[in-house]
C-alpha cells in the first residue's frame, strides 16, 4: 500500500482549500482536518452529512483516537458504521488515529499499541491507518517497545506513518532513539488566545513576564528544525477547555473587534479568521476542527483561503493579550 496520493483543490467560497505534503511522504493533505471526537450523539445520516460537508469544503483528512467516545473506539465505530468509502475514495482520504490513553492511566506498551490499532482498524472498517499518533506522553514509556510495535504495524501495512501528540522535544528525541520510522506529526493545543508555544519565543528572556516562560521546551522551533508538522487542536478555545473566545465580548472584547474587522475586510466568517491566524504561520500547521455543526465547519474551513499580512497577524496576537516587549 503506497502513501502517495494526488488531489484536486476543491473550491471553497472565493478560493481553494490549500493542501500540503507531510514531511518525509508524498502525501498531499488539506491543511484543515475534521476531528471526530464528538460524533457519538449523531445519527448515522448526520455523520455522513458532516463528512460529506467536509469533503465538499476540500478536507481529505479525518482525525480519530481510540479513547474518543464513552467507550473505547466508540467514535471510530460510529464513523465506520456510518461512512463507507469505495476503494477509490479511501485512496483519496487520510485517516489518523491515536493510541495510549486508557481509563485512569496512559499506556505505550507494545501489547496495548498493537491491540488498540487492530481494534481501531476493525471499528473504522479500514485496512490501514495513514497516521498513528502516540496520544499524551506516557511517563513509563519504553522506547524499544514502541519501536517494536511500530515496526510490526508498518511491516504489516496496518500503519503507513507515525507521529505523536502533546509531546515535548525531549520526549520525541527519546522515542527517536529506538523508533526507525520518521515521526512526522506532533498534535498540540493552539489558538490565538492559547499560544504559549508561540508567545514564549516572542518574549524570550524577559524577566518577570509570565509569557516568557518556556512551557514546552521549544516545541515550535524543534518541529520546524526537524521537519515535523504541528497539528493545532482546539483552535477556538480560550485556554485549557474553558470555552471559546469567539463572541466572548466580556473577556476578549478587543480580540473580537479585530476579528470582526478582518472578517469584514476578507468577506469571511469570524471563525475563518481564527483559523487563518494558525495557517498563516510559516511552520505550515494543520488545524483540527472538532465541530459537529456543518455551518461552523464550513465557516472555519474558509480560513484556509485567507493569508493574513504580518500586521494583521500581530494585531490579533496582541489583541488576544500577548505582549510584544
Amino acid at each position: 500500500m503506497t502513501a502517495e496520493r494526488r488531489f484536486v483543490p476543491v473550491c471553497i467560497q472565493n478560493g481553494y482549500m490549500r493542501t500540503m505534503t507531510l514531511p518525509n511522504t508524498h502525501f498531499p493533505v488539506s491543511d484543515v482536518i475534521l476531528g471526530l471526537m464528538r460524533i457519538v450523539p449523531l445519527a448515522d445520516q448526520e455523520i455522513r452529512f458532516l463528512v460529506g460537508a467536509a469533503r465538499d469544503a476540500g478536507m481529505n483528512f479525518f482525525d480519530h483516537a481510540d479513547v474518543y467516545g464513552g467507550e473505547p473506539h466508540e467514535c471510530e465505530r460510529r464513523f465506520g458504521d456510518a461512512v463507507t468509502f469505495s476503494a477509490e475514495e479511501r485512496a483519496n482520504v487520510a485517516i489518523q488515529s491515536k493510541v495510549g490513553i486508557r481509563s485512569g492511566f496512559w499506556d505505550f506498551s507494545k501489547e496495548h499499541i498493537l491491540r488498540s490499532v487492530d481494534e481501531s482498524l476493525a471499528a473504522l472498517r479500514t485496512d490501514y491507518l495513514d497516521l498513528l499518533l502516540l496520544h499524551r506522553p506516557d511517563a513509563l514509556v519504553e522506547p524499544d517497545e514502541v519501536a517494536e510495535a511500530f515496526e510490526i504495524l508498518h511491516d504489516a501495512g496496518k500503519v503507513l506513518n507515525f507521529g505523536v501528540s502533546n509531546h515535548t522535544p525531549g520526549q520525541v528525541e527519546l522515542l527517536k532513539r529506538s523508533v526507525t520510522q520518521p515521526l512526522i506529526v506532533n498534535q498540540v493545543q493552539l489558538s490565538i488566545t492559547h499560544a504559549p508555544l508561540i508567545a514564549a519565543g516572542v518574549s524570550a528572556n524577559m524577566a518577570g513576564l509570565d509569557q516568557s516562560i518556556d512551557r514546552d521546551n521549544g516545541i515550535l522551533d524543534y518541529c520546524r528544525l526537524n521537519n515535523i508538522t504541528l497539528q493545532a487542536w482546539s483552535p477556538f478555545q480560550k485556554g485549557f477547555f474553558d470555552g471559546i473566545f469567539l463572541n466572548d465580548r466580556e473577556n476578549y472584547a478587543a480580540l473580537n473587534e479585530v476579528i470582526d474587522d478582518l472578517a469584514r475586510a476578507y468577506d469571511a466568517p469570524p471563525a475563518a479568521i481564527a483559523v487563518a491566524w494558525i495557517t498563516r504561520h510559516p511552520a505550515h500547521m494543520q488545524v483540527v476542527l472538532g465541530t459537529t455543526n456543518v455551518q461552523h465547519l464550513v465557516d472555519s474551513a474558509a480560513g484556509s483561503d485567507i493569508t493574513l499580512t504580518r500586521e494583521e497577524w500581530y494585531r490579533l496576537f496582541t489583541a488576544a493579550g500577548h505582549i510584544l516587549p
